[in-house]
């Protein structure tokens, strides 16, 4: 698998970095390639717009990421990937601000274009 393999959109269901490892959000995953071949993430949970850039080598893909709060600070993290193959990625995250005891993950499906049309 290549990195240009991964571009595309994915269908993301995650839990925050708490104690609790129940489903807690559920969003969009977008990923695409600049002129370096280096990864342009963008994930939509509800109407939460959150944006990394990453790089990806021996099926691992390592984004690091950053978002506007509620609060108007600039909160950021990194998230990593494994591959499954390109429709399945298995993930965890940190925030700095995030609980250190925990960990956020991901589970991220590839949206097939013909879902988009129906």
């Amino acid at each position: 698998m290549t990195v240009q393999d991964l571009a595309g959109s994915y269908s993301i269901q995650g839990s925050n970095q708490e104690e609790s490892d129940h489903i807690s959000y559920h969003g969009i995953l977008t990923l695409s390639l600049d002129e370096n071949n280096r990864i342009i993430a963008q994930w939509m949970i509800g109407d939460h717009e959150q944006n990394g850039t990453g790089f990806y080598k021996d099926q691992i893909l390592v984004i690091n990421f950053h978002y506007e709060g509620e609060d108007q600070h600039l909160y950021k993290g990194v998230a990593v990937y494994r591959c499954i193959n390109e429709n399945v990625l298995e993930g965890f995250w940190s925030e700095k601000h995030g609980d250190p005891l925990y960990l956020g993950s991901e589970y991220c499906t590839r949206i097939q274009v013909s879902e988009f049309l129906n």
